[in-house]
């Protein structure tokens, strides 16, 4: 059965560079690229990073049955939906990164047909850590928003609570303090569960 490695976790838990450096090292991972209605940020690549488009977009492709999962955040400068569209291929093992709800909506899609094996890789890091790294990265933006980092930061706590986290049968989490430490035992993880 092919996989979905699930990439998710709290904002600033290092989800980005986590998810490149896995790209780096297993070529034959393909990434699954949400759609997204929110702004591009600085360095951001449509088509690669996100599919920027508008919501008649998302809706359109719904109507066509080929929305799995969708999500809408009403953010301080609107609302921002992210979806995860059916543009798989047979006998490819994909990557993504996501919510939490957005796993439990993909490994319920797939349970259904047997079709992928969608495999949790949970990140998590102290909330002093996840509050500098935002605002360095908020910092590093055209037109930084610090009110959305907040609102952010706050929703990811209730979002990723111990109890949802059980719920959704995640028994792993992975500490990104020390990424490099964090993304050997992340490795050690999907190499082990590729050869299955």
């Amino acid at each position: 059965m092919n996989k979905i490695f699930y990439i998710m976790g709290k904002s600033a838990t290092g989800k980005d560079t986590i998810y490149s450096k896995i790209l780096q090292k297993c070529d034959w991972l393909k990434p699954i690229v949400l759609y997204t209605t929110r702004p591009m940020r600085d360095n951001e690549i449509d088509g690669i990073t996100y599919h920027f488009c508008d919501s008649k977009r998302i809706e359109k492709l719904a109507e066509m049955g080929r929305v799995i999962e969708s999500r809408t955040y009403n953010t301080d400068i609107g609302d921002w939906t992210y979806a995860t569209v059916y543009n798989f291929e047979s006998g490819v093992n994909y990557i993504s990164i996501g919510t939490l709800q957005s796993f439990i909506m993909l490994k319920e899609y797939f349970q259904k047909n047997m079709e992928f094996k969608v495999v949790p890789i949970y990140l998590e890091v102290s909330d002093r850590t996840r509050i500098e790294r935002a605002v360095n990265r908020e910092n590093n933006q055209s037109n930084p928003n610090y009110k959305e980092l907040c609102r952010r930061f706050l929703k990811g706590v209730d979002d990723f609570s111990p109890e949802r986290i059980e719920e959704a049968g995640i028994n792993k989490i992975y500490i990104t303090e020390d990424s490099e430490e964090c993304l050997i035992e992340i490795m050690k993880t999907i190499n082990n569960i590729e050869k299955e």
